[in-house]
């Protein structure tokens, strides 16, 4: 798709695409980083996918974006949306969709090589879900 037709869709819609690559992209992570139960793919997949997770990528990738970058950002980040986070701020779930949309606008232009820049910082850490469910099963009777 070209750039100028990708910047008429709505902010939000970039971000509903920008969150299935997102997913994608950790879920594969997981995977390729090595062996291990479908529970604690899951759990690390989550909490990488997460708003607080996204917000985390943010910190690391905002002052790595180009100009029209961080313009879908704050496009996104300010559009109305139609739902609320349960575990997250508003602040957060409004940054985090303000990700979501750079990245869905970056998939539409065939960007990958950029996705897979910004991507790159993304903490995929299974380790600490083993961690957690060592301990919770150490708690139990």
């Amino acid at each position: 798709m070209k750039k100028e037709e990708a910047l008429q869709i709505h902010p939000v819609a970039l971000a509903f695409l920008g969150d299935a690559v997102y997913s994608l992209y950790v879920r594969e992570q997981l995977i390729k980083n090595g062996e291990d139960k479908p529970a604690i793919y899951q759990k690390a997949a989550a909490r990488a996918v997460s708003a607080r997770g996204q917000n985390e990528l943010l910190q690391k990738t905002e002052r790595l974006f180009t100009e029209e970058e961080a313009d879908i950002f704050r496009r996104a980040r300010n559009a109305r949306k139609g739902s609320k986070s349960r575990s997250a701020s508003v602040a957060e779930y409004n940054r985090s969709t303000g990700i979501e949309a750079v990245i869905g606008y970056l998939y539409l232009t065939n960007r990958y090589d950029r996705i897979e820049q910004l991507l790159g910082y993304v903490a995929v850490e299974p380790e600490k879900e083993r961690e957690i469910l060592a301990e919770c099963k150490e708690l139990k009777p």
